[in-house]
């Protein structure tokens, strides 16, 4: 018996793209505003989310992780504003000024941050049915932000941010939380999430039936990681867990 859902917040149940889209989009506009003609907006606002994104260089690892580690997300984000305005030839910019950047890409991404079409209305139907669980991966510093912002302590029974715990997905200690605080046992369990990496293969390893939010990604059946279900968009969620809850 179907007891209760975990679920993935980005790209799952919040269109994290499309808020990140319309953050860069303003985030070019406004350095490029500040700092003239020199400045190719678009390309530091790329490069500063895939660098919050961590998708580093060896080079930027070894720079940017002693950073988060020893200082904080927030250094490292300042460090990387630095950074990636020396790249373009600003090179008199200061903590305060790169304090002001970082901020601006947060309230953008904030204010375009929402659920999927129909999803607030599952949650309200499904947690009628299952005891509802959010795991996130992520910093604090974003993702509680995020999860304020659409009210989700409201709409779930419980909320694990990964940065807050010793591990994120896929290690296992994160689903025996949510198990625990599901109060039930991993063959009870629905667990829905977009990374195949962090959610399947984490769902996978605790014993629990997996749900891919394909979106554009490849199947590379090489990773050897194949999910118990499949669907292509967050719009498709209700009507397959409806489906698994009834069969």
């Amino acid at each position: 018996m179907l007891k209760a859902l975990f679920l993935d917040l980005d790209e799952t149940l919040c269109d994290t793209f499309g808020a990140n889209q319309k953050a860069k989009q303003l985030m070019a506009t406004f350095v490029e505003a500040e700092y003239g003609s020199q400045i190719n907006g678009d390309a530091f606002s790329n490069a500063y989310v895939t660098g919050i994104y961590r998708d580093w260089t060896d080079v930027q690892r070894l720079r940017y992780m002693p950073i988060i580690e020893q200082q904080s997300e927030v250094a490292f984000r300042l460090q990387l504003v630095c950074d990636l305005l020396l790249e373009q030839g600003v090179a008199d910019i200061n903590d305060e000024a790169a304090n002001v950047i970082q901020k601006k890409f947060d309230r953008y991404r904030l204010e375009a941050f929402d659920f999927y079409p129909g999803i607030e209305a599952f949650l309200a139907v499904a947690r009628q049915h299952f005891i509802l669980v959010v795991i996130t991966n992520g910093p604090e510093f974003s993702q509680s932000p995020k999860v304020e912002r659409v009210n989700l302590a409201q709409q779930v029974d419980h909320i694990i941010i990964g940065g807050q715990e010793p591990e994120e997905k896929p290690a296992a200690s994160i689903f025996d939380k949510a198990l625990k605080l599901a109060n039930c046992q991993a063959h009870e369990v629905i667990h829905v999430g977009d990374s195949l990496a962090s959610d399947i293969v984490g769902a996978h390893n605790s014993g629990i039936t997996s749900v891919w939010v394909q979106h554009q990604q490849a199947l590379d059946a090489k990773l050897g990681i194949n999910p118990h279900h499949t669907v292509m968009h967050p719009s498709e969620i209700p009507a397959l867990i409806d489906q698994l809850h009834q069969g």
